[in-house]
């Protein structure tokens, strides 16, 4: 059996960010890394589209606008330290009829209340922006950026090595029991004893609360962004990040385009119930996964609520014609011969029973046990910062 000051249950960007911080937080602390892969941010860290997010669309004074803020800050001073790539490259999100210009005015004044940089714009300036995007205003946030997120795992990894900590792969958490002053945490590479442990399994988040025998207060239901990229010869047509406005009746944003820090454009995501919790095809099934999602109330409510626009998500997953239609709201030059696949990522999305998705970061301490249940975006962003939150619960532990 291992014994930690630490152990951390999960190798995504939250995982690490946290491991990294409690190493620092107190000189000669053991910090034990538990990843069920053979490698890190194979999951929701390396499938996402790589955005810095600035902290617009979130409520002012919650978890998400605070931890984005500040993680944001973070994250840009450790990138510049480890020589990490990334570039602050600014956004505009674009009205494309004048029946979304409220809902642009509500997003500029959420910005303003969260103390991000922003500039309204009408057609003409935002054409010198991005010449090939179509609307009638936009607003343009230029600190938001992208990032490398995979870099900057490895760079935090090899600093828990250099401060005496472990990774340990092909461990998958089987187990969780608390004794008296200290928790073990059962894995398929072996036992770890310490004195606090952290769960940041993401898409297995509420399956890890569950070893401790603990009742979930949400469930985690996964869904599918598929992505398509942008051929070389059709680069032009996207200079930095051009974003729609959001639907206030959906809860997900919308398909996009993102230029990415190591090259080439990304479109999407749409947003699908995925038929397993790493279900990045329609293939992927996984059949307790998909009942356990299914014979939830909760995502029964969500379907009802929402089946409309469900039912247009899965069209533009089974019709490219479609998805690049979509596409051409925002940038009408898309033809769909430019856009060609790429991996799908699936977000884990903590659902409440009545229905509701969890909007804020969800985080809670069960005795030595500190499981963070909700970590959607912007988690990678404020992965830094919601370390430092963990850290304040952990280290009276320890």
């Amino acid at each position: 059996m291992r014994t930690a000051d630490v152990v951390v249950v999960g190798g995504g960007i939250v995982g690490l960010a946290t491991a990294w911080t409690l190493a620092r937080a107190r000189s000669g602390a053991r910090v034990v890394v538990l990843e069920k892969e053979a490698e890190l941010a194979l999951h929701q860290t390396g499938r996402n589209s790589g955005v810095i997010h600035s902290g617009i669309y979130y409520k002012p004074g919650s978890m998400k606008a605070r931890t984005c803020l500040r993680g944001k800050e973070l994250l840009e001073s450790f990138c510049r330290e480890r020589d990490v790539r990334f570039e602050t490259c600014g956004k505009v999100v674009v009205a494309t009829s004048e029946a979304e210009l409220p809902q642009l005015a509500k997003i500029a004044e959420r910005a303003r209340a969260n103390g991000v940089p922003n500039e309204e714009l009408g057609p003409e300036r935002l054409r010198e922006l991005e010449p090939h995007c179509a609307g009638v205003r936009a607003l343009h946030v230029p600190v938001t950026g992208i990032v490398d997120y995979r870099g900057m795992c490895r760079a935090l990894a090899a600093d828990i090595r250099m401060a005496g900590g472990e990774i340990v792969f092909g461990a998958r958490a089987t187990g969780l029991a608390s004794r008296a002053g200290s928790v073990v945490v059962a894995s398929t590479a072996g036992e770890v004893e310490a004195t606090v442990a952290i769960n940041c399994a993401g898409l297995h988040s509420d399956r890890v609360l569950q070893l401790s025998g603990a009742r979930r207060p949400a469930r985690i239901v996964p869904f599918r962004g598929e992505y398509f990229e942008l051929v070389p010869s059709a680069w032009h047509l996207v200079r930095n990040l051009i974003y729609p406005v959001p639907d206030p009746s959906f809860p997900f944003l919308g398909v996009h385009f993102t230029r990415m820090a190591l090259g080439g454009v990304e479109c999407g995501p749409n947003a699908v119930l995925a038929l397993a919790r790493e279900g990045y095809h329609w293939d992927d099934i996984r059949v307790t996964e998909l009942a356990d999602a299914l014979g939830y109330a909760g995502f029964w409510k969500l379907a009802a609520k929402h089946w409309r626009a469900g039912v247009g998500e899965m069209w533009r997953s089974l019709s490219k014609r479609a998805f690049t239609k979509a596409l051409q709201r925002l940038v009408p030059d898309i033809r769909e011969e430019q856009l060609v696949v790429a991996d799908a990522g699936v977000r884990a999305q903590a659902l409440a029973p009545d229905g509701s998705l969890v909007d804020d970061f969800l985080i809670q301490r069960e005795g030595r046990v500190v499981h963070v249940l909700n970590a959607p975006s912007p988690a990678a962003t404020a992965s830094l910062a919601i370390g430092e939150h963990i850290a304040t619960h952990a280290q009276p532990l320890f």
